[in-house]
């Protein structure tokens, strides 16, 4: 059985190409980031389906990832965090059969997956999984042992996108000067080794926080950034200097939480969440005011929220978190709906959207 070129019944493929990568003298030949970083329009995020806070189905994951499939989505991501390995393997089995240069995949490197079968809480990490943990490892090694499991769950000799996970103080705290060192001394140089061996088309980091952008962006050559819920309809102001030096340096920025972690994604009233937390009073009252803004224009929350970031010209992508074949469908249209453009103005005059941020419609 053939995955995108790799037999899947062949044992060691994925290992070999680890193999090279340790064996490489150095950098090889770049071509140009626009060429490396292929992903565009919707993305299907894949941490709902690993269980993230609530047991998802088979057939429910299997149904919303090939209804996305067959409705146009050619851009996923996901990672060993999610569901320890449990949306990884759903994507690589919905993927069965799809042409290799029909689909995109992103997934992340810096946390290792062990057995643990005294870990029986219910929820775990965040996920709905039981007898495993995540282990935070940016080493030379761990990097490399995780993207060797990675394509092994997913059925793939190599992904377009890999990204370091989650580094930076908002995760790290007090360790974060020791973690963005191993980042830098041996995580990015092995996923830098990967890319140069053609295994990986792009890499770059995948974080909540701007700060850790700024740190690492002049410090390594990183290809994009996909950074959740810094840049959206509810805020904008920390990410927008970050934009503007990814612009100037070609990487490519990929936004994902575009819903806030559930604050703006009900088209009926805001979420309970802001930041996988319970939101606060002053989260909840400014959330209201784009939903009675939203009201007033006959505009799903949920749509301008989706279309927003793309305004931005350093934004190449928008990744959705989607759960079933509901969800699917719901981001497809927001993401297509067609807005009046007087609803930006509108937002923009409540303070909602900063005054230099782009808006969907406005002359680039």
């Amino acid at each position: 059985m053939k995955r995108g070129g790799l037999t899947t019944s062949q044992p060691g493929i994925a290992a070999m190409a680890i193999d090279a990568v340790r064996s490489a003298p150095g950098f090889g030949s770049r071509v140009d980031v626009a060429a490396r970083v292929r992903v565009a329009g919707l993305g299907f995020g894949t941490a709902p389906i690993g269980n993230l806070y609530a047991e998802v189905g088979e057939d429910e994951a299997r149904d919303a990832l090939e209804r996305a499939l067959r409705l146009g989505v050619r851009y996923f991501d996901t990672a060993p965090f999610y569901g320890h390995g449990l949306a990884e393997r759903r994507l690589g089995r919905a993927l069965v059969g799809s042409r290799r240069d029909g689909f995109a995949v992103s997934t992340k490197v810096g946390r290792r997956i062990e057995s643990d079968p005294a870990q029986d809480a219910g929820v775990t990490d965040g996920f709905a999984v039981r007898g495993s943990r995540a282990v935070f490892d940016y080493s030379h090694d761990g990097v490399l042992r995780s993207f060797e499991a990675s394509l092994e769950r997913l059925g793939l000799d190599r992904v377009d996108l890999l990204l370091l996970h989650d580094v930076g103080r908002l995760t790290h705290g007090d360790n974060h000067p020791e973690m963005l060192r191993k980042a830098l001394d041996e995580a990015l140089p092995a996923m830098a080794g990967l890319r140069d061996q053609g295994v990986v088309d792009a890499i770059g980091i995948g974080v909540n926080e701007v700060e850790v952008c700024r740190e690492l962006m002049p410090r390594f050559d990183l290809d994009c950034i996909m950074l959740a819920g810094r840049y959206t309809l509810f805020e904008q102001a920390s990410a927008l200097p970050m934009l503007d030096d990814a612009q100037r340096r070609g990487v490519k920025v990929i936004v994902a939480g575009p819903y806030n972690s559930g604050l703006l994604g009900d088209p009926h009233g805001p979420g309970s969440t802001y930041n996988y937390l319970p939101a606060d009073r002053d989260t909840l009252e400014r959330a209201r005011t784009i939903y009675a803004i939203c009201a007033e224009e006959g505009v799903d929350v949920g749509a301008a929220a989706l279309q927003f970031p793309s305004a931005h010209p350093g934004v190449c992508a928008v990744v959705a978190g989607i759960r079933n074949v509901m969800e699917v469908e719901s981001a497809l249209a927001r993401s297509s709906q067609r807005l009046p453009t007087r609803i930006w103005p509108r937002l923009r005059g409540a303070g909602i959207i900063a005054a230099v941020a782009p808006v969907p419609g406005a002359p680039a």
